[in-house]
């Protein structure tokens, strides 16, 4: 069964049929600029602010048809809530689906001899770099068999061998305790499980719609949010608790193993909401995405499983670039092997200064253990069984976010977040190798049972009372020039001088500009997402895990073994709040 096919697709037309999970009001079909500029001409609005043209009530709306998003509709509508899932794209296009190596997770009876929860838990705090919060990682691994357990319930299939489930191993990891699905494509099998089962009961979806902004009410509680429709017509959902659960940022860089919709709505949603963001200087970059030249946007991810079953990196002449590096060489954190990478292509030894290979040849059955890996490969023109596959690193992850506990809970009553956008505590400074769709399977799981737990305590707001915000633009750089920027002076490799660069360039290229499609939606999510990535990595005067300052080479732990809360000032602008210091951090 197709995604489309498998869930309850709710379309232009369809929203007035699903009064069981929603209540939907009248529903007009109108152009997005003649439908918005008609409505601000009768009402007289100078702002542009848009008039909805339709509206539904849910008890919950998630944001996001990822891992976590879905994994938390699912169990709220089996704990009785009336929820409506909005996505960008079709229902399974997410980031989810892209993920290959697999959910790391300590199984009873299929692990390694020695190997532990706790073992796992030492080995996120070790790639954290003393910024995880110990609490959280400790919450959210110990609840990862468990949620494992419930999504094979759902009929997810991982690859087994010997009768057991396949583990392999992955960088910053200590035992063999990856599984994953079809070779490598561990995403795609959860979310064609998520999927199938929003289907098979009856989850409605809103399909190629985007958030615009929350509803608020007047003591500041989220109550709803509006959004865009495929055709660019404004609507209100209303609904007492909102969960964010958009993923990643990745297209804030013009290389990265995200997909197109990866333009952090989520993050920018909530820092407009009120809400505080926290580590979003640390974006982690993936060490191996598949190397061709003049690429741009989404490039195939290399998984790290490949160097767990063997694979070495290796530069232009053929020296292994891990090698002295890490006691743990090509399977050190990724944070230290995408910057010893960077340094190696600085070099351009063998004239190569642009990539570097990954030799892959003696790995058995490659075109089986790993076939998206071979075709991605195949396709690019590389044999990956009789030559080196050419890599370079590319953005991958945001390891912060949204500042939330591990039940997916904001600052801001009715908001929640979970999954990517979110940052609990999990990841820290470098989030460790298939942790993040654990992450979503656990935390998508307890959110829902915070917002069902809040509404039965009365502790959210009546979404009768929510307002949308009066303001009608939003600042917007040109996307090509924002991702050139980002890339030259906010990827691994940053300074005083760069960082100020980029920040001046943003400040100059902005322009205030209506937010009436989805393309200046995302545009104007990315201006202010990176707005917050510069602002609090020209703070941060050290390196740490994926945030590596080439002016401050060294780790500070006296002076910044903390977190930085993000927050908008009243002028809209990221702006620094007080920091977070980490006293059960390791």
């Amino acid at each position: 069964m197709s995604h489309r096919a498998a869930t309850q697709v709710i379309d232009a037309e369809a929203k007035t049929s699903v009064d069981r999970e929603i209540e939907p009001k009248r529903r007009v079909t109108r152009t997005p600029n003649t439908a918005t500029r008609a409505a601000n001409t009768a009402t007289g609005t100078a702002n542009m602010v848009m008039v909805a043209r339709w509206e539904a009530r849910a008890d919950l709306v998630v944001l996001g048809s990822g891992v976590a998003g879905l994994t938390a509709a699912l169990r709220a509508q089996r704990l009785g809530l009336r929820v409506l899932v909005v996505t960008k794209a079709a229902v399974g296009d997410g980031n989810t689906r892209w993920a290959q190596g697999g959910v790391a997770v300590v199984l009873e009876g299929e692990h390694d001899a020695g190997d532990s929860v706790d073992r796992h838990i030492a080995d996120t705090l070790t790639a954290g770099v003393g910024l995880c919060d110990e609490d959280a990682v400790a919450a959210i691994i110990a609840g990862g068999p468990a949620a494992v357990a419930r999504l094979r319930g759902l009929g997810a299939r991982f690859d087994a061998r010997d009768g057991l489930l396949a583990r392999t191993r992955e960088g910053g990891h200590s035992a063999f305790r990856v599984i994953h699905a079809g070779g490598d494509a561990t995403g795609a099998e959860v979310e064609r499980a998520l999927v199938d089962t929003a289907g098979a009961r009856g989850l409605p979806v809103l399909e190629r719609h985007i958030a615009v902004d929350t509803l608020r009410t007047p003591l500041g509680a989220v109550a709803g949010v509006t959004v865009l429709d495929p055709d660019g017509v404004p609507g209100v959902l209303r609904a007492p608790a909102v969960l964010i659960a958009t993923g990643g940022l990745g297209q804030l860089y013009q290389a990265t193993s995200n997909p197109e919709v990866a333009t952090g709505d989520g993050l920018a949603l909530a820092l407009r909401a009120g809400a505080l963001a926290a580590d979003v200087e640390f974006v982690q970059f993936h060490p191996t995405v598949l190397y061709v030249p003049g690429a741009r946007g989404r490039c195939p991810l290399v998984t790290e499983a490949v160097r767990g079953e063997g694979a070495v990196l290796v530069d232009g002449a053929g020296a292994p670039v891990m090698r002295g590096v890490h006691p743990l060489g090509d399977l050190a954190p990724r944070d230290v092997v995408s910057a010893a990478i960077t340094r190696r292509m600085a070099a351009a030894p063998g004239g190569v200064d642009d990539h570097v290979f990954l030799d892959a040849t003696g790995i058995a059955g490659f075109a089986t253990r790993f076939p998206t890996v071979h075709a991605a490969c195949r396709a690019a023109g590389v044999d990956p069984v009789r030559d080196p596959i050419p890599v370079a690193p590319a953005a991958h992850f945001a390891c912060g976010g949204v500042a939330t506990d591990t039940a997916g809970r904001t600052e801001v009553r009715g908001l929640y977040a979970a999954g990517e956008v979110a940052r609990t505590g999990l990841h820290g400074a470098n989030r460790l190798a298939s942790n993040s769709l654990l992450e979503g399977l656990v935390v998508g799981e307890r959110a829902a049972e915070a917002v069902a737990a809040d509404l039965a305590t009365g502790l959210l707001a009546d979404p009768r009372h929510g307002r949308a915000p009066e303001r009608g633009l939003a600042g917007v750089v040109e996307r090509d020039a924002l991702q050139r920027v980002m890339i030259r002076y906010a990827a691994i490799g940053r300074d005083a001088e760069g960082l100020a660069v980029a920040g001046s360039v943003l400040a100059l290229s902005t322009v205030d500009t209506p937010l009436w499609t989805h393309e200046a939606i995302e545009d104007a999510a990315l201006t202010l997402v990176a707005g917050a990535l510069l602002t609090a990595a020209a703070r941060r005067t050290e390196s740490r895990g994926c945030h590596v300052r080439t002016d401050f080479p060294e780790r500070d732990d006296p002076g910044w073994r903390r977190s930085q809360l993000v927050r908008l000032s009243p002028s809209g602008h990221p702006v620094l709040a007080d920091p977070v210091l980490l006293e059960g951090a390791a």
